[in-house]
């Protein structure tokens, strides 16, 4: 069920939703959370679509607050237009959408706190483009956890060092997400005999891809050795995280993605081996996000030290140098 609001206010929205419940059954007793979400006017469906997806996994009442991102001071006729999405059009969740004109999406914050759910954890998403610090802004003060998308900005490796710059606590962002897959499957080469130290590290991939920088950052600080980023074009290669060689004395350990869900893995005096290692998707992430709603301790050490170490030796490889 769908029903619009047009020139509205956050009374009635609240309203609104409680008529619903008392006449349609619909509840928020199972609700876990709040979703807040603040996207570009016109963006809002497809960051929707993940979020009801995600509701199967996460019961919760989903906030879409849509202004013109844009302009730092909107102008014309200040006017909140509003949409209601309940049952079959919203996942498990219930969806409210906040059209705000003009002088009225200047405060984000009173447009939203009074549809959060009481006593629930409240998270932020920003699908596009973010505030230059999240845990300043009007949606972010009032978060625990805000999620934001390096890979959507404009130059994304540039986002990756304004967020190291900025990361307070509850910060975390889908370029981190999306290095789940390939986290696990090399840190599960790592425990197979021969148990031998990582010498060299090499990662590569494309110029669109903040998750190569944090992938290679997180290496760096995990195995304490100097890690070579080589970034290319998407041009010359495919688009996203493409490879990953350790050195160790017995040979090389490569692990490359050579078609959009597939990875080859090449370890000496063993088979060469296809795994699945596919990209994720915006359910997958936001579901993952979802499921800890704690700081993400390792997210903020990896862009808070690891970025910065970027391209310096690591402890093992100072080490050697000291000795030779």
């Amino acid at each position: 069920m769908i029903v619009d609001l047009p020139n509205t206010t956050s009374s009635k929205i609240s309203k609104t939703l409680v008529k619903i419940r008392e006449e349609g059954g619909a509840v928020a007793l199972g609700r876990v959370l709040t979703l807040v979400i603040s996207t570009g006017l016109g963006e809002e469906e497809e960051a929707i679509g993940a979020a009801n997806d995600a509701s199967r996994e996460h019961p919760m009442r989903v906030i879409v607050v849509s202004t013109d991102q844009g302009t730092a001071h909107p102008v014309g006729e200040a006017r909140v237009d509003a949409q209601i999405r309940v049952g079959g059009d919203a996942g498990a969740s219930e969806v409210v959408v906040i059209k705000a004109y003009g002088d009225a999406a200047i405060d984000q914050e009173s447009l939203v706190t009074g549809l959060l759910l009481p006593d629930a954890p409240v998270v932020a998403w920003w699908p596009g483009n973010a505030p230059e610090v999240v845990s300043e802004s009007a949606i972010g003060r009032i978060a625990q956890r805000r999620i934001t998308d390096a890979a959507a900005a404009s130059n994304p490796h540039d986002a990756i060092t304004v967020i190291a710059g900025s990361y307070q606590p509850g910060d975390t962002d889908f370029a981190w997400t999306r290095l789940t897959l390939w986290r696990a499957q090399l840190a599960a080469v790592l425990d197979q005999p021969p148990y031998q130290p990582v010498t060299a590290v090499e990662v590569h991939g494309a110029a669109d891809s903040p998750s190569t920088v944090l992938l290679a950052a997180w290496l760096q600080l995990q195995l304490e050795v100097e890690v070579t980023l080589t970034v290319t074009s998407k041009s010359h290669g495919s688009s996203g995280i493409q490879g990953v060689t350790l050195t160790r004395e017995s040979g090389e350990i490569k692990l490359e993605r050579t078609m959009a869900n597939v990875g080859t893995l090449i370890q000496p005096n063993q088979p060469t081996h296809d795994i699945s290692l596919p990209r994720r998707s915006l359910r997958d992430c936001l579901a993952e996000e979802l499921r800890r709603l704690d700081p993400d301790e390792l997210f903020g050490d990896v862009v808070k030290r690891g970025v910065a170490q970027l391209g310096k030796p690591g402890k093992a490889a100072a080490s050697r140098k000291a000795k030779s």
